[in-house]
């Protein structure tokens, strides 16, 4: 996997930063579905970051669903940047109809009516 180091003089955070260098070489095709990502140790060297930048970066892309930590199998890719996107959205969703007081069953009605 290629990288280039991240831009400190961004204002983007340096973990939301690396997220995004690590979805855009699984969308490349550079890491596939799969296939477990080079130590934390190795990608904070290559980024020119912090290990625990590394680790919080990480965690956002398996809170999106492209990455699955096992123990003892790594840290594997098990999604694609475009399914990150639409869980996120299916999360919003989620948030908000909780905020406007539907429950799961009432908007999983309303999923299954739109045609």
């Amino acid at each position: 996997m290629t990288f280039s180091e991240v831009d400190r003089s961004e204002p983007t955070a340096l973990h939301l930063q690396v997220a995004a260098e690590i979805r855009r070489a699984i969308a490349d095709g550079e890491a596939a579905e799969g296939e477990r990502l080079p130590p934390v140790v190795d990608l904070a060297a290559i980024l020119g970051v912090n290990k625990n930048t590394v680790i919080r970066a990480l965690h956002v892309l398996r809170d999106e669903g492209v990455l699955d930590f096992t123990r003892g199998r790594g840290i594997r890719v098990v999604g694609t940047p475009a399914r990150s996107v639409l869980l996120t959205k299916v999360n919003e969703l989620v948030s908000l109809a909780r905020e406007q007081g539907f429950r799961k069953d009432e908007l999983a009605s309303m999923i299954l009516s739109v045609q």
